[in-house]
């Protein structure tokens, strides 16, 4: 049984440009540990509808036109802020991109620290000091006891990082939601943190959402991966498929703008033409359609479904066109 399962989600923002269309009609769900790598452009729904279900969205101007997001059995959705708040922090938690600017800045580590584990837990006096020496440790973070009583700003970037992460893991949460969580890190502390959280997981069993630019963390850390662009999923599936057999447009477009570390020869990087779309006047039909060198009549007038591809279970994309037999017929053009 999914342990997070996201139906019909619709999210807009009214702006003095117009109604802004940023998720539409999104549907998902995650599998009790397993862990969800979720990459797309900015502007793409990652963030939002993640902000949505956990009751965050900045409400005007932003609202929920409908759906629901059933997390054990519960709907997010139909719950009172006062009930969506014991589920914050206990039971989901959650890591922002920019430590710096989630943590507050004039309150040491330990007092943000002692105040999820006091609003979550029973934990007081020694035992509360404890756990929170244990958390810090857990993470990584040297002198734990020491630190307690430092400021953010003594922190690294990195060590601030696992420090949201110690907060987001306090409770020992069922769900951990990382929101480019690795995004202004170095590629050293940026390897560093994904051992983390595979550690975590594979002590914790805790279920991962991993929001991110970056297709190389997806392939490192993720089980599935769900691409996304204007607000929909164009294409989801176990990473290994995806990343060897893409589907979509789209993903074959961000795969082929990376390096290819391992070829021989050096190739010209792909580069996706256009600019995404403006979500207050999106297009009527596939999104990606306007940049997608292979859309077809039928993409720019009708939204594709979501649909089982290839011989994976699993593997999903939302498209009208057969995106190996076109790049087969190109390549025989050009031979």
């Amino acid at each position: 049984m999914a342990l997070l399962e996201i139906k019909n989600l619709t999210v807009q923002f009214d702006t003095p440009g117009g109604v802004v269309h940023a998720v539409n009609d999104l549907s998902y769900s995650v599998e009790a540990g397993e862990t969800l790598g979720i990459v797309g452009e900015s502007g793409s729904g990652k963030s939002v509808h993640i902000l949505a279900l956990l009751g965050l969205l900045p409400t005007p101007p932003g609202r929920i036109v409908s759906g629901e997001a059933w997390f054990d059995g519960q709907n997010l959705m139909a719950m009172s802020d006062r009930a969506l708040r014991e589920v914050r922090g206990g039971q989901i938690g959650m890591v922002f991109q920019d430590p710096m600017s989630s943590l507050n800045p004039v309150l040491t580590v330990g007092r943000q620290l002692k105040e999820v584990l006091v609003r979550h837990t029973d934990l007081r006096g020694r035992a509360l000091k404890d756990r929170m020496v244990e958390l810090l440790d857990i993470v990584g973070i040297p002198h734990p006891e020491a630190r307690l009583s430092q400021y953010p700003h003594e922190f690294s970037g990195g060590m601030r990082q696992r420090v949201m992460i110690a907060i987001g893991m306090a409770c020992n949460p069922r769900l951990l939601i990382a929101d480019e969580a690795t995004t202004a890190l170095d590629v050293t502390v940026q390897a560093q943190i994904l051992d983390l959280v595979r550690k975590l997981k594979e002590d914790f069993g805790t279920t991962v959402i991993w929001i991110t630019h970056d297709m190389g963390v997806v392939a490192e850390l993720a089980d599935t991966i769900q691409v996304m662009y204007g607000g929909r999923i164009m294409e989801r599936g176990p990473v290994r498929p995806v990343f060897h057999d893409p589907r979509s447009a789209y993903t074959w477009g961000l795969l082929n703008s990376l390096p290819d570390e391992g070829a021989r020869t050096q190739r010209r990087l792909y580069q996706i033409p256009g600019s995404p779309p403006n979500m207050a006047k999106p297009p009527a039909g596939d999104p990606f359609a306007p940049r997608n060198p292979f859309a077809t009549e039928r993409c720019r007038a009708e939204v594709p479904p979501l649909r089982e591809v290839g011989d994976v279970p699993g593997h999903k994309v939302a498209a009208w066109y057969d995106l190996p037999a076109l790049l087969a017929a190109q390549k025989e053009e050009t031979q």
